[in-house]
């Protein structure tokens, strides 16, 4: 059977994201009684919806079978996906980066930085990353007894240290803050280019080309500048790199630094704003965070579950093949719904409880084989800091006011997080 439409709605619907009630309410649906079956709505082509925890993986661990590439990487409408193709001389995608790769080039590209963010390179950042993290909370004790924790310390630090790594000065930080919050949150009318609804494909597309030639323009100046004088920097990698003894094409490189530049810190700032959010609700978990601070490692780990960041991605199949025993064609079209498969009533005890020492937790919110979201350990990094620097100075701490989330159905999170707290 195809998949209810209203249900169907729920999980392309941006709006639903910013309920989040509505989405998980969508994929608990769909987990019991299609948990993988097609979603056919007017004008989207039908696509498959992988909702159990399983499923994910085994599309995940077959790079082969399931390209990035052959279509969009995220979900789209057909008149968005032809005015594209128009645009991008018949590729479905506005970008070329890792996510929108297929190996060979996936693996050749994604080695060029690889060895930046191993842990092994990053525990020489640490010290720099915690100084970075008092900073800002010395900003928030300097607040008094109420602040706005997204937007004044989860939106900013992981920003601040991703453009650090990258070697954006810190002048440039709005900007990019900015301009990330309007690629991710494009369907968001208080985020978005034009600042309104956008209900039709060419004012959606206007805004997200508008805002990418702002990268472009930006990462350009950057990258003549690091072929003169190159630093210890990533810009300097990406600028200088050479793929099959090539140096990189405009659009890959392009590509590459926004994919650094935007997925680099507000992945990790969801995650963070969304874990104070959930600790002030649960004040038990807090006070059991507080009571042994060396929980930290798997409240993050919790933390990244629950919030989910990256709501899908797309793949599509490279043959006919069969997945939880139904027929997928070649050139079928898979949404994978990550939030779905971390809420898996059959991996996760109670999965609608936020358990800071949850064991095992194996989350997809980061994907899974070739494609594992390469800066995980550098997430982890900033996330775990933050906590061990922050949970020892923050005695109290609720909500003061009603949270939001940003409407957007493939990257989003909190939008807002007001908070009342005390600090010692």
């Amino acid at each position: 059977m195809a998949i209810p439409e209203q249900i169907a709605r729920d999980i392309v619907d941006p709006k639903a994201y910013a309920d989040w009630k509505r989405s998980h309410d969508a994929f608990a649906w769909l987990r019991k009684n299609a948990p993988l079956d097609v979603a056919q709505l007017d004008g989207f082509d039908p696509f498959w919806v992988v909702t159990r925890h399983a499923d994910i993986l085994n599309v995940e661990r077959q790079n082969d079978l399931f390209h990035n590439e052959d279509r969009s990487a995220t979900l789209t409408n057909i008149e968005t996906d032809k005015k594209v193709r128009e645009m991008m001389g018949g590729s479905p995608n506005l970008l070329r980066s890792l996510v929108q790769m297929d190996n060979p080039d996936h693996m050749q590209y994604r080695r060029l930085t690889q060895a930046w963010f191993m842990p092994q390179n990053l525990r020489k950042l640490e010290d720099r990353i915690r100084e970075i993290a008092r900073g800002f909370i010395d900003k928030m004790a300097a607040k008094g007894t109420e602040c706005d924790f997204a937007r004044d310390v989860a939106f900013l630090y992981p920003l601040h240290v991703i453009m650090e790594v990258l070697g954006v000065p810190e002048i440039d930080e709005p900007r990019m803050l900015k301009l990330t919050q309007e690629l991710f949150g494009a369907q968001d009318p208080e985020v978005n280019r034009s600042g309104k609804e956008v209900s039709d494909t060419d004012t959606g597309l206007a805004n997200i080309q508008a805002t990418v030639a702002d990268f472009f323009s930006y990462f350009v100046e950057m990258t003549e500048d690091r072929r003169r004088n190159p630093r210890d920097d990533v810009a300097s990698v990406i600028a200088n790199g050479a793929v099959y003894g090539q140096p990189l094409g405009h659009l890959e490189a392009m590509s590459y630094y926004i994919i650094a530049a935007t997925a680099g810190h507000d992945t990790t700032s969801n995650t963070t704003a969304g874990a104070l959010w959930a600790l002030a609700e649960n004040q038990d978990q807090f006070r059991k965070l507080k009571d042994d601070l060396s929980l930290i490692p798997s409240m993050v780990e919790e933390s990244i579950r629950w919030e989910t960041p990256v709501k899908h991605f797309m793949r599509t199949a490279t043959a006919d093949t069969e997945v939880a025993g139904k027929q997928i064609k070649k050139n079928d079209w898979l949404f994978l719904a990550y939030p779905s498969g971390n809420r898996d009533e059959d991996v996760f005890e109670d999965p609608y409880s936020f358990k800071i020492d949850r064991s095992p937790n194996k989350h997809v919110a980061f994907g899974y084989g070739a494609h594992v979201c390469l800066g995980q350990h550098l997430a982890r990094m900033e996330m775990r800091v933050l906590w061990e620097e922050l949970l020892p100075r923050l005695k109290s701490v609720e909500l003061n006011g009603t949270p939001t989330r940003v409407q957007a159905n493939f990257v989003s999170g909190p939008k807002s997080v007001p908070i009342r707290f005390q600090m010692s």
